[in-house]
């Protein structure tokens, strides 16, 4: 491996000679904060990287396969792969090569600036090569620097033994089920867990480590220079930024809209076209609480709302692959049967849901699951969120085939069949099924999307039962899902709690965004929570957790996908109430400012500002890039 231009080569690097036995855990111990990562990914998985330099979550070879780093849920168990300054205590940068997935990680110190470029290989370079592998590459800048590696893999959630043995040009991590091969020309020192090393960098070097699967007797020849390394980095970067060019959003907030597309590229599974809700498990929704839950999967709605959020921006090929994702998983389907409504990303069912008992949980909080358990419920609305985005793809994608068309038609009439049914709705809750409004409304609009869809292609359709549905679920939420007492839409009949989802009413065009009812729910959610509100500084609550609907102990944070369903709601209540698009503005600009350093979301956000739930998220990521083509369409008009 070759140095800078101007430096001597990375082979004469200083080092520090230590013990063979790996230490007990991390250089500084303890979770890195959810918010304090970045991601990098190849579509096929995502790893997240601390500002520390600690790599502390990698499921490979894919989105669901078991973790081989999982700092994140158990510093001491779960495996990490950490490359930082030493000694601790320089000041921090971390940020994205413009327009990519590539991730920098610059520290500062009174002797040198020195930086880790992460980023797994994409591009013209990467497939000729057909070699998956997480490559970091350190650099320093200006100065000196000493750095001090640890890469303690931990298999299959920390539940599978492994052996580590030196290689030339690097050391291989054996386990039953999955080999890995850590590749560099610095000297690693090996111990039983993993290898250390530490290593001085002088200005315009550099150091090459690179994580591939597979045990070769030797990795000597594909361990990276300083020239094959940057060849790598140009092909990826020029990968993010041809994909990202052609994103159609030109508006006010550009740069925020095409980190969230990035974000959203990153959870879509390559091979299939499956996106999954999101790339962790078990990171709490409550702090050190028991709302930790597996979102590696793939949830028909989140995938769905996805798609439009995709077409919005001109992603076309994005949402044709998911659209032919879940035209195979139709045609799976047995006469008569239910759509499930979360897959794994290869379409098969989703693992059960089991407790991991031996890891500590990210900040104690436990139990630590995989699986998921929802995965059996019955959540009517999915045929909704499914039938519009398939609705939306056949005007601005692709028109459909009568093929897609027959299954889809089977599917509305199960709809048809069933939407008198209670169900667990799309919070999935643990106390048991009620009749939840958000659900009557998607089942209104998955027969609605499918009449106009009949229509305007002109398919054969039970178009007088499917009107007569349609009418009737209508007609049902209006006289059983609205409150004479709250005067405001709630979240299930016969109970009086409000629910965040309600507020899809006048984007899915179920009622007018102006609706006396509907600006009476606004209103009513609009108030802070100790007046019967959901709304806490603009930051929305999805639902009230005191009516005890959900089943499930402790408070969690704000939900950030409702906090930009709010921006939408209040965005098209501004037709007749001007005031309204500046609310609107205020609270989209106010949760821009809850992003973390480099713009990504977590699924919730806690009391204290901080990110709560799996990360990233896509629901927070979809809704945002909506909020923000919808409030600068109408900004601009009224301008």
């Amino acid at each position: 491996m070759s140095g800078g231009d101007n430096g001597p080569a990375v082979g004469d690097v200083e080092r520090a000679q230590v013990g063979s036995g790996p230490g007990t855990g991390r250089f500084s111990g303890g979770s890195v904060p959810i918010e304090d990562h970045g991601v990098i990914g190849d579509l096929r998985t995502v790893a997240l990287v601390g500002t520390d330099g600690t790599l502390d979550w990698l499921c490979f070879p894919n989105f669901d396969s078991p973790s081989v780093f999982a700092a994140l849920l158990d510093p001491e168990r779960g495996g990490h792969f950490r490359i930082a300054p030493e000694p601790d205590g320089v000041v921090h940068k971390q940020f994205y090569w413009p327009d990519t997935n590539v991730l920098v990680t610059r520290f500062y110190s009174p002797k040198g600036v020195g930086e880790i470029i992460d980023f797994m290989p994409m591009g013209v370079a990467a497939e000729r090569e057909h070699v998956r592998e997480v490559l970091r590459r350190v650099r320093v800048v200006r100065g000196e620097m000493a750095f001090g590696l640890e890469c303690f893999p931990a298999f299959n959630y920390g539940r599978d033994a492994h052996t580590t043995r030196a290689i030339p040009g690097g050391a291989s991590f054996v386990s039953e089920t999955l080999s890995l091969t850590l590749s560099t020309k610095v000297p690693l020192d090996i111990g039983t867990r993993g290898v250390r090393a530490h290593f001085v960098l002088h200005e315009g070097q550099s150091a090459v480590f690179t994580l591939r699967e597979g045990a070769p007797p030797s990795c000597t020849d594909t361990v990276h220079s300083h020239e094959s390394a940057e060849v790598l980095f140009r092909h990826t970067v020029d990968y993010w930024r041809r994909w990202l060019s052609k994103c159609s959003y030109t508006g006010r907030w550009r740069e925020v809209v095409q980190r969230s597309a990035l974000a959203l590229k990153l959870l879509t599974f390559k091979p299939t076209g499956a996106i999954v809700a999101a790339p962790t498990c078990s990171l709490p929704e409550s702090p050190g609480g028991v709302r930790n839950w597996d979102y590696r999967y793939v949830w028909l709605r989140d995938a769905a709302f996805t798609v439009y959020a995709f077409l919005r921006v001109g992603f076309k090929e994005e949402a044709g692959a998911f659209m032919r994702w879940i035209e195979a998983r139709c045609a799976e389907l047995p006469e008569d049967a239910p759509l499930a409504l979360m897959y794994s990303i290869d379409g098969t069912p989703v693992p059960k849901e089991e407790v991991l008992e031996h890891l500590s949980g990210y900040g104690g909080a436990r139990p630590v699951r995989i699986g998921n358990a929802a995965a059996d419920q019955l959540q009517l609305d999915i045929y909704g969120e499914l039938m519009d985005s398939v609705y939306l793809y056949n005007k601005h994608g692709a028109p459909i085939s009568y093929d897609f068309w027959r299954h889809l038609r089977r599917l509305v009439d199960w709809v048809c069949d069933h939407w008198k049914e209670r169900d667990e709705g799309i919070w999935e809750v643990r106390g048991g099924r009620r009749h939840f409004v958000y659900s009557k409304m998607m089942c209104w609009v998955a027969v609605d999307r499918a009449i106009r869809l009949a229509d305007k292609r002109s398919f054969p359709a039970d178009r007088a039962r499917w009107l007569a549905v349609r009418d009737a679920i209508f007609e049902d939420i209006m006289q059983k899902g609205w409150s004479t007492h709250r005067h405001a839409f709630i979240q299930a009949y016969g109970h009086e709690a409000l629910d965040a989802a309600n507020l899809l009413m006048p984007l899915v065009f179920f009622l007018s965004p102006v609706d006396p009812r509907m600006l009476s729910t606004l209103k009513a959610m609009h108030r802070p929570p100790e007046e019967g509100g959901l709304v806490s500084d603009g930051l929305v609550f999805r639902y009230d957790a005191d009516a005890k609907l959900d089943g499930i102990e402790g408070r969690e944070g704000t939900f950030n996908l409702c906090s930009f369903w709010l921006v939408e709601a209040l965005t098209r209540a501004s037709v007749t109430k001007p005031q309204y698009l500046e609310d609107a503005r205020l609270t989209f600009e106010r949760m821009l400012g809850y992003a973390n350093h480099v713009g990504l979301y977590a699924e919730q956000t806690g009391p204290s500002g901080e990110a709560l739930g799996n990360f990233p998220q896509a629901l927070t990521h979809l809704s945002l890039i909506s909020a923000a083509y919808n409030l600068d369409r109408t900004l601009g008009r009224r301008d």
